[in-house]
């Protein structure tokens, strides 16, 4: 057992003690074109599998491809050598001198490395076998207003495989649009495969801004021979407007809004008792589906509402986004008369002539009659009288009730209805106390917990932009409503501190200045108002069973 053991300890003392020594950085090509993707290889002379280069520091100047990792061992005439190298895909959009920095590995360093990127022509652009075009539906777009961004991906060659990046856009949610299409264009007698696709873009911030154009980089086959091949679209500028001061209500830029209304049936006298089906339809060109404002109704005496669940969608038609809300509402009349439903409105922001505008529905006036339905109960045969039931004659509704039945009967009916009524409702009370008991009472105050929680996270990190989407959650779980459930918070707190808090959580996010938001006063605020809610759910319903 001694002779195996000091065995051991001889031959691991006779392994080389591997460590990193050396690090290469290299590129493919130097100089490259301006939009053209060559490959950054980094190789350290041993294998390394928990560490790798941080290659952030070119997402500066260049478009940075996924990393890829291959190890490699040689052994020549008992001499063992290793090693392990990243490949990176770079490129940049326009000419000039780059420098490519240096990387570190176990503390051994990289040389930087000077890059130079020629301009590509035009004419070699339109002439090349690859190559991109953008466009933006508008060069100037309000906040929070959607835009159409094109972008068409030009092919001579047979694809075989390829990459297309994603566009990019500060302070801007960027989002595709259903999947790419494909078809074929002639271009000067050559024909090109042309792959389009469509994302929406949402400016959140005020200001001039870049789109940066995605970048193409694949094989296609020429004859018997595979070549890469790799495109560059060009950058769209645009100018973001700011909401204008003066505007009030939710916010809702479009050029165009619509609403419609349907009714079924469509005469404007009914019976009590008949349903009544109202369908409003809004529509809104520039703007997403999220945006639509829910449209509510006002109540009625005498004639009672139940909506049905609201529908919204948007497409894209003739370069433009149109979203679509469709509202139904059937309406029940209870008592005669003559009703006015009042006028509907909602405003929005007309982009093309920069003002406040409203889409209206006008009001309408219906007219409610009794039923005309009749209970008709078979006559009391005449035994005492010779006379057939055709010939007797007809009598009134009222006395066939009068006269058929006592009235010990009605009054025995009257009540035994009223007790199984009683019966009815402390059953379902029994049953509702139970079922109150059984379920989990907390499910509505843990699900607030969790936004609150979110929120604290939120406000640790300092993000804004997710601490504001997290409070809208939060304020939708907490009013029940989905449109404008901040401003529905605020009134539903009443805590004039808090308002102060949140318009200077939406300045920073809608203003091209810094503004300082107090992220965690705002949560200890609905930690309080939380608890107090809490409180008061507790007491109504220790109340209602004791």
């Amino acid at each position: 057992m001694v002779m195996r053991l000091i065995c051991c300890l001889l031959l691991i003392s006779a392994m080389p003690l591997w460590a990193v020594t050396q690090l290469q950085a290299s590129v493919d090509k130097n100089p490259v074109l301006a939009g053209e993707f060559f490959t950054l290889s980094i190789s350290a002379d041993d294998t390394i599998k928990n560490e790798q280069p941080d290659t952030s520091a070119l997402l500066k100047d260049f478009v940075v491809g996924p990393t890829s990792v291959s190890t490699r061992t040689n052994i020549v005439n008992g001499s063992i050598s290793k090693q392990t190298t990243w490949s990176v895909k770079l490129m940049t959009r326009s000419a000039g001198e780059y420098t490519i920095p240096a990387f570190s590995i176990a503390g051994v360093n990289s040389i930087p490395i000077t890059l130079k990127v020629a301009q590509r022509s035009k004419d070699t652009e339109q002439s090349s076998d690859a190559f991109i075009k953008a466009s933006l539906s508008s060069e100037s777009l309000f906040v929070q207003e959607a835009g159409l961004y094109t972008i068409k991906l030009y092919l001579a060659k047979e694809l075989l495989d390829g990459n297309l990046t994603a566009p990019s856009m500060p302070d801007a949610q960027l989002s595709q649009i259903g999947k790419q299409t494909e078809n074929y264009e002639l271009i000067d007698g050559k024909r090109y495969l042309v792959i389009t696709r469509e994302y929406l873009v949402q400016p959140q911030k005020s200001g001039s801004y870049t789109i940066e154009a995605p970048a193409f980089q694949g094989r296609v086959r020429q004859n018997y021979r595979q070549l890469e091949i790799s495109a560059l679209g060009e950058s769209v500028n645009v100018e973001i407007k700011p909401i204008p001061s003066d505007y009030q209500g939710s916010w809702l830029p479009s050029e165009l809004v619509n609403l419609d209304e349907q009714w079924q049936p469509t005469d404007d006298t009914v019976e009590v008792g008949t349903p009544i089906t109202r369908t409003l339809t809004l529509t809104a060109l520039g703007i997403t589906k999220e945006q639509l404002p829910d449209i509510k109704l006002p109540e009625i005496q005498g004639i009672r509402s139940y909506p049905d669940e609201k529908e919204n969608n948007h497409l894209v038609r003739d370069g433009r986004v149109i979203s679509q809300q469709t509202a139904s509402y059937a309406l029940l009349p209870q008592t005669p008369g003559t009703y006015t439903l009042p006028e509907v409105s909602v405003p929005w922001y007309n982009t093309k002539i920069n003002r406040i505008s409203y889409a209206t529905l006008p009001a309408r006036t219906i007219t409610v009659i009794p039923s005309s339905t009749t209970l008709n109960p078979p006559l009391p045969a005449q035994s005492d009288q010779g006379v057939s039931a055709d010939s007797r004659t007809p009598i009134s509704t009222s006395s066939v009730y009068i006269n058929s039945y006592p009235l010990w009967l009605v009054i025995i009916s009257v009540i035994g209805y009223l007790l199984w009524l009683i019966t009815l409702i402390l059953w379902w009370r029994s049953k509702s106390h139970r079922e109150l008991i059984n379920a989990p009472a907390k499910k509505v105050t843990n699900k607030s917990s969790l936004f609150l929680d979110e929120l604290k996270r939120h406000s640790k990190n300092n993000n804004v932009s997710a601490f504001y989407q997290a409070l809208n959650r939060y304020a939708v779980q907490t009013t029940k409503q989905s449109h404008s459930a901040i401003d529905k918070l605020e009134l539903h707190a009443d805590n004039a501190l808090l308002s102060q808090h949140i318009a200077k959580l939406r300045a920073a996010l809608y203003s091209p200045n810094n503004t300082d938001v107090d992220m965690v006063a705002i949560v200890n605020l609905l930690q309080e108002q939380h608890k107090i809610q809490k409180t008061s759910q507790e007491s109504v319903l220790k109340g209602l069973y004791k």
